[in-house]
């Protein structure tokens, strides 16, 4: 086998035991691709890991930017409480629109509200609410904005809270400091801002699998 079917059939087998996918989520990605989505969604191990994040947190307030169809919405949903909350921002209605109905099927609208509109636009309509401090952001929309979106995360969190930033290893080519790669520009402006901000403490990891070579940040908010 090649180096990639190594990694797809290890991700298939972590999966199969681990986090498979059931009628709902399996729904969801089928009405996804049904309805010409990018199949840009987190895998099913990806998604089960937001949601053991969220359980770990006692996570009672999650917010996401970047809905897609919902699938890594219905993951972190799921380990809610039933007064929980999870705000999704998604640019697209038509995504959103999909993501509406697979949240609804998995019988999560009650505590899932998917927003439409431009994320940065949308987040300072949200601050303005002055929400609860969210215990998880899930941060994985149009990575040239990711700096952007994480200083917003950081308005709306509080100490001990988490963000997670995907796709931030972009193939490798996060090392390359010359690109004019507007999303490797976002994921390296991310990177350098968990380093160097006072507030927060965070890591990377380098991931392989179905999805090729790439990682996620992973950050918590200090006092």
């Amino acid at each position: 086998m090649s180096e990639s079917q190594v990694w797809e059939a290890v991700d298939a087998y972590f999966t199969a035991h681990l986090a498979p996918d059931d009628e709902v989520t399996a729904a969801a990605l089928r009405d996804s691709e049904a309805a010409g989505l990018p199949g840009i969604n987190v895998t099913a191990n990806q998604g089960k890991l937001l949601q053991l994040l969220a359980e770990i947190q006692g996570a009672r307030t999650i917010l996401e930017i970047g809905t897609l169809g919902g699938y890594s919405t219905i993951w972190m949903a799921r380990a809610l409480p039933s007064d929980g909350r999870l705000i999704s921002l998604e640019y697209d209605p038509r995504h959103a629109e999909v993501a509406v109905r697979n949240i609804a099927r998995a019988g999560l609208d009650k505590v899932v509200e998917v927003r439409v509109g431009a994320a940065l636009e949308s987040l300072p309509r949200l601050a303005d609410e002055n929400p609860p401090p969210f215990d998880l952001v899930f941060i994985d929309a149009d990575k040239g904005n990711n700096p952007h979106y994480l200083e917003w995360a950081l308005r709306l969190t509080s100490t001990g809270s988490l963000i997670v930033v995907d796709n931030v290893v972009r193939g490798g080519r996060v090392v390359d400091a010359t690109s004019a790669d507007g999303d490797i520009r976002g994921s390296r402006g991310a990177i350098e801002l968990i380093g160097s901000h006072p507030r927060l403490s965070g890591t990377a990891i380098q991931t392989v699998g179905t999805k090729g070579y790439d990682g996620f940040a992973l950050a918590r908010v200090l006092a």
